[in-house]
């Protein structure tokens, strides 16, 4: 399947936006943008670079652009959906009712054109390091198989592993995610593998 077909697949599954989405995807279509899908949405990227996207959910749909924190927003459309987390992403929200200003937005888009051509980005923080918590490090004592796969990750995967377990709030939900990762971490899959290259 072309990415053309996966996204005419995806506009046709969310059958509540699809005018909308059709309507988002015209005014990309019209840029020197090329279409692709990334984490199972449309994604709009120059020269290898991610600079929009859009996607539906149930109750709203939006438009991302991935180094939109350095957008002017003259018309205050733009807001960071993870505040605190997410340092570049910015996101426009549409719910129901609300009109899509197709001019508007071209010009955001083509400002984020020229933001990437500019080189204009914010480069991720690389995180050093992997904190062990008590309840994988007695897993690792119990069983050197599966300690042997962990150390055999990346360091991207071992932390995205340590962190599911380390941020469950109770010992009974530590346990059961630990559980489920054993199988995962021995087949040398990552936490979300499953979300990328979709």
């Amino acid at each position: 399947m072309t990415d053309t077909e996966k996204v005419n697949a995806y506009i046709d599954k969310h059958e509540k936006w699809t005018d909308q989405l059709k309507q988002l995807r015209e005014v990309f279509q019209n840029t020197e943008l090329k279409e692709e899908v990334k984490w199972g949405s449309p994604t709009y990227t120059l020269n290898g670079k991610l600079v929009a996207g859009m996607a539906a959910f149930k109750n709203h749909y939006a438009l991302w652009f991935h180094q939109g924190v350095f957008l002017k927003d003259a018309a205050n459309k733009l807001h960071n959906a993870q505040e605190g987390k997410t340092k570049a992403l910015r996101q426009w929200k549409f719910e129901a009712g609300d009109e899509i200003d197709k001019t508007l937005v071209q010009n955001y888009i083509q400002e984020s054109i020229e933001n990437c051509i500019a080189g204009k980005e914010v480069k991720p923080e690389r995180k050093k390091g992997v904190s062990i918590s008590p309840m994988l490090a007695e897993a690792f004592k119990k069983e050197s198989e599966f300690k042997t796969a962990f150390d055999a990750l990346t360091p991207g995967k071992q932390r995205e592993y340590a962190d599911y377990i380390s941020e469950a709030k109770r010992d009974a939900t530590k346990i059961s995610r630990l559980e489920k990762i054993i199988p995962m971490v021995k087949a040398g899959q990552g936490l979300h593998d499953k979300y990328k290259n979709c």
